[in-house]
């Protein structure tokens, strides 16, 4: 497919921090796929939470299953837009590698436990994963991504704010202005995630019976998905009905992401990859229209869903988990992992511990918790 004009060139213009020789310029992107999608951060997302902790049930998402989801909303989008499917797809692969164990509940608790330490973000731990703890390689630390991969995963939600972090410190690497808009790959996986986690969240919540069909049914013109899909087929059951009704939701949403984007990139005469980063505002965008659909169900996911009583619990555990795991490592760094624990006499005592803890998968965390913790276990 020939790309745009305004798409990023395959073969990029940044390279790497540690350039590699061996490398064919046209697969860069693919390249970095490839290394995302083989490093050890990657796999353990397969038990990190999504929004239900991992072992509630095998057919929730996960983040893993999440990732997988957006790369390929990402794919279809950039292919519709002629942009450069394999960065949108690495991209959008790469952009949860940070999270810690689960979810948004174990950053949380992380950011409280180590806010005197300079606090907790995982976006910015995923630029520490990519570019240094990932450690699998012999010529360089980390996973030595390109500098528009490594853009992209930094920017996705928009420009950086804020300069004196390693994010910073990548892209002024590579010369990178940290407060230019991203490319429009980026801007694509960063609307993936929200169509993906929008829809999925919506079939997993009904599917875990946290809400039901007619409680779906009241939202604002999402309910009507729902409503024309059980008009044409009246004795569909309601498994059926809501897959098809979240197939053709999150198709309704690619479908004005494209239109309107394209509508704006006519608009904002957006001919090279520099218009797009001096477009003083993000090109790829929901009509207004699409953009309060998507705001409706994201409000209504959070009354019913990521409010509800049975996820304030696992919130509440979750947070103790973690937090109560900090203050015992950094209490008695004597009780971490040998491995790490020789990381505190080269790093900070701090930062060493949120790394182990920020690498841990839902299920090792809780058994390290109750290796700290059960008396009955020594």
């Amino acid at each position: 497919m020939k790309l745009a004009p305004y798409a990023t060139a395959s073969g990029g213009t940044y390279g790497r921090i540690h350039q590699e020789s061996h490398e064919e310029r046209e697969d860069r992107f693919a390249t970095d796929r490839i290394r995302v999608v083989h490093s050890s951060a990657f796999r353990r997302l397969e038990y990190k939470t999504q929004v239900l902790v991992n072992h509630v049930g095998d057919h929730y998402r996960t983040r893993l299953t999440h990732s997988l989801e957006v790369s390929q909303i990402a794919r279809t989008i950039a292919r519709r837009l002629h942009l450069n499917e394999d960065l949108a797809e690495v991209i959008a692969l790469a952009h949860d590698l940070g999270h810690p164990p689960f979810g948004h509940a174990g950053e949380d608790g992380l950011k409280a436990a180590a806010e005197k330490h300079g606090g907790f973000d995982h976006n910015l731990h995923g630029v520490k994963i990519v570019t240094g703890l990932e450690d699998g390689y012999f010529h360089f630390k980390g996973l030595n991504l390109s500098g528009e991969t490594l853009e992209g995963i930094i920017k996705h939600n928009g420009p950086l704010k804020k300069s004196g972090t390693i994010a910073a410190d990548v892209l002024q690497s590579f010369n990178i202005p940290l407060d230019s808009h991203p490319s429009l790959e980026a801007q694509v996986a960063a609307l993936a995630d929200d169509i993906a986690y929008c829809n999925h969240d919506l079939d997993d919540a009904i599917r875990a019976k946290f809400i039901t069909v007619a409680e779906v049914m009241t939202i604002p013109q999402v309910g009507e998905v729902f409503l024309q899909v059980k008009m044409e087929h009246p004795h569909i059951n309601n498994a059926k009905l809501v897959k098809e009704a979240i197939r053709r939701l999150s198709a309704l949403m690619v479908n004005d992401l494209v239109e309107n984007s394209r509508k704006i990139i006519v608009a904002k005469n957006i001919k090279s990859l520099e218009d797009v980063f001096s477009a003083g505002s993000d090109v790829i965008r929901f009509s207004a229209e699409y953009e309060g659909i998507k705001n409706s169900l994201k409000k209504f996911l959070f009354e019913k869903y990521y409010r509800h009583y049975l996820i304030n619990r696992m919130t509440s555990k979750a947070m103790h988990v973690v937090q109560a795991m900090f203050d015992k490592f950094y209490e008695s760094p004597d009780c971490l992992p040998s491995k790490w624990y020789k990381k505190c006499k080269r790093a900070g005592k701090a930062e060493v511990i949120i790394d182990y803890i920020a690498g841990m998968t839902d299920r090792y965390a809780i058994e390290e918790y109750n290796n700290l913790f059960d008396p009955k276990l020594f």
